[in-house]
């Protein structure tokens, strides 16, 4: 899907007015010069960087309720990816958006992308005993089980998980242990035919 045909979509499917896709363009420019120096998306999709990172991101807001005051948590962001797509998304200023990334230069990046939209720079996940969310999101994190420990051990409260992931998604989903507390399904991608987005609610959220 060219870059074209990545607007037209976002725009009529998925609710993205002209000036967000224009905050998004300012946002890929930031990050392809970055890029130049820092590899914080492969250099190879930095030609597909419309179909391959800001549609793959953005997809999943149709699973996002906006409208309500919650806090969402992008996990081991990176380049901000979906994080930042989500926060341009975003028109309600008590829906409050999260990026955690552990690494300082990913983070310098982030601190600037602040020019273009409103998030929260947040350190490594791991060094917070307990967290607030209503929403985890991921995007080439970790392993499945790994963030479900994150969301069994350090979120308490009910929330949802929305975590992008490739074509061994199906097979690591079952081999998550059983949990009555946690209720899965899988959509797939209108990115990339093998991929799936796996969502998940915990206490029934």
């Amino acid at each position: 899907m060219d870059i074209f045909f990545v607007k037209k979509y976002l725009r009529e499917n998925l609710g993205f007015s002209d000036d967000k896709i224009d905050k998004i363009s300012k946002y890929i420019n930031l990050l392809l010069i970055f890029n130049k120096k820092y590899n914080l998306i492969s250099k190879s999709t930095e030609k597909e960087v419309w179909n391959r990172h800001i549609l793959d991101s953005a997809q999943i807001i149709k699973y996002i309720d906006f409208k309500k005051d919650h806090i969402l948590s992008d996990l081991g962001s990176g380049a901000g990816l979906p994080g930042i797509i989500l926060s341009i998304a975003n028109t309600n200023p008590n829906f409050h958006v999260k990026l955690y990334e552990k690494s300082p230069v990913k983070r310098a990046f982030l601190s600037d992308i602040q020019k273009i939209t409103k998030f929260d720079i947040e350190a490594n996940v791991y060094d917070y005993k307990f967290i607030r969310t209503d929403y985890i999101v991921c995007r080439a994190f970790k392993k499945l089980d790994q963030i479900f420990d994150i969301s069994r051990e350090k979120i308490k409260n009910p929330h949802k998980l929305i975590i992008l992931k490739g074509k061994k998604a199906l097979n690591d989903l079952k081999k998550l242990p059983k949990d009555k507390n946690y209720r899965y399904k899988t959509v797939d991608s209108i990115t990339d035919k093998d991929s799936k987005i796996v969502i998940a609610t915990k206490n029934g959220k």
